[in-house]
């Protein structure tokens, strides 16, 4: 669904349409690297493009399935910090990655399906939060990103 031709009058199916425009450009993001490519530090961070699509992938599993679900992220199995979060295990693949991605996009979708944007939920550690304040924290949080895996990725293609 293209986030510029959503009916401007829905503004549930507007920010459904440019949380979903983001995600998949996060994954794109990952297209034609290799593995090698895909772990490389380009910068005195962790970031790397695969780590990114990891960190984006536990922060919106924290922000929906903890802030809006109400499970812990002890419970869930996530790391504590975003610091940790973009931490690649050995294991990690594009492939191992990008299905945690689509599959935590998922459940994320299934929690929020039946929510109007007023609900009120209180998983947040500082307080309770709207709905459609976790959207536009997610879409900015996205976007934020994104921007941080097109350099990287220009970077690799240009080296």
């Amino acid at each position: 669904m293209n986030p510029f031709e959503v009916p401007l009058d829905d503004e549930r199916t507007q920010l459904d349409a440019f949380v979903e425009d983001y995600r998949a450009a996060v994954e794109r993001t990952l297209d034609g690297l290799t593995e090698d490519q895909a772990r490389r530090r380009l910068v005195p961070s962790a970031t790397t493009p695969l780590g990114l699509l990891k960190h984006v992938t536990w922060m919106q599993r924290v922000w929906f399935e903890e802030c809006v679900g109400g499970t812990s992220r002890r419970e869930l199995g996530l790391v504590q910090g975003p610091d940790e979060s973009f931490r690649l295990a050995e294991d990690d693949t594009v492939a191992s990655v990008t299905a945690a991605h689509r599959e935590a996009c998922a459940t994320a979708r299934a929690i929020v399906a039946d929510l109007p944007l007023d609900t009120v939920v209180t998983g947040h550690r500082l307080g309770p939060r709207t709905l459609r304040w976790v959207y536009l924290q997610v879409l900015r949080e996205l976007a934020h990103h994104c921007g941080h895996a097109d350099i990287l990725r220009e970077q690799l293609l240009a080296g």
